[in-house]
């Protein structure tokens, strides 16, 4: 039976994935290892605990002795443990040169020793920048606007150049916006969902006019399954849905779920270096056999649902939300 790490597992996408990665494959078995920040929650993979399976281990991508342990007892690596948040990283950008640069480069390090047999690396379209019309490929220049997207273009270039000096067997998947159940709730749907359920107000960056590409959480496990398994090594993958929308529009039609009007908009202060617009041209993924069938309408009201069904878990986590200034 084959055995993989997964880092980042209790995070949001990573839970995702992993539920989807034991139930596609019952012929293998998974390492998690999530440091349990802010944005990690145990209780995100919680039923997988059950599972023999699945390990759950608590750990820092940082702690070099014991990434070169764990690496040591599997065939590959799927890599999405990161500081994700803009906001954050532009108040203070410390931690996200840690964990993204210099978590990547232990692991990387750790797999060419262990000659691991793949190594998946999960980025984001951010590292591409804006642009106004078309879409990026993956063979566009890297042109990150903020510290977050620069710690990712930095351990991309990373993951790159391990492949291409070491032979580190790597891939790189470049995806757009995720939104869906278990997503931290600082980030944009789950913050507009949550405060309209305790009757707050929405923040609103500038005029709403940004646009971005939004991504079902389930979509993007299965994409990862699935360049995993048949991507090539050495290869760029950009993942997306074609679902560009403003980010008024976006709230606009959080807000009519409620039942509710601009109104309950508060336009706040602009981002510093906001990107106006992510688009990715996925038709390398597409050549693989591989397309997104969800609809974001359907699955937004799905979103909407289940933070209003689960309070629960939600609630905790608002106290350790960034709060917009």
């Amino acid at each position: 039976m084959k055995r993989f790490l997964v880092t980042g597992g209790s995070g949001f996408i990573g839970s995702h994935f992993l539920r989807y990665f034991l139930t596609e494959h019952p012929d293998i078995s998974v390492i998690n290892l999530d440091k349990l920040t802010y944005a990690g929650n145990r209780a995100n993979a919680q039923d997988l605990e059950s599972n023999p399976r699945y390990e759950f281990i608590q750990g820092d991508i940082c702690d070099v002795a014991l990434v070169r342990q764990l690496m040591g007892k599997v065939d590959g690596v799927i890599h999405f443990a990161a500081e994700t948040h803009v906001d954050r990283s532009i108040a203070w950008s410390q931690d996200f040169v840690t964990t993204n640069v210099v978590g990547t480069h232990i692991l990387l390090d750790a797999a060419r020793e262990a000659r691991i047999g793949k190594f998946l690396h999960f980025s984001t379209d951010e590292v591409y920048g804006s642009r106004q019309e078309g879409s990026f490929s993956e063979t566009d220049p890297l042109n990150p606007s903020s510290p977050y997207s620069a710690s990712k273009a930095a351990s991309d270039l990373l993951v790159l150049a391990y492949h291409k000096t070491y032979q580190v067997p790597a891939i790189i998947i470049r995806s757009t916006n995720n939104f869906g159940p278990y997503q931290f709730p600082e980030k944009v749907i789950p913050l507009f969902i949550t405060n309209l359920i305790e009757g707050k107000k929405v923040p609103l960056y500038a005029t709403g006019a940004n646009v971005r590409d939004w991504l079902y959480v389930e979509d993007c496990a299965q994409a990862v399954d699935f360049i995993f398994e048949r991507g090539t090594t050495g290869e760029i993958y950009n993942v997306g849905s074609g679902s560009e929308v403003t980010n008024l529009e976006l709230t606009r039609k959080i807000l009519r779920e409620f039942g509710k009007t601009d109104e309950r908009i508060q336009y706040v202060q602009d981002r510093l270096a906001h990107d106006f617009r992510y688009s990715l041209n996925t038709s390398k993924l597409k050549s693989l056999g591989f397309e997104i069938k969800s609809r974001f309408e359907s699955r937004l009201k799905e979103t909407i649902q289940w933070y209003r069904d689960h309070r629960i878990w939600w609630e905790p986590l608002k106290n350790d939300t960034f709060t917009l200034k």
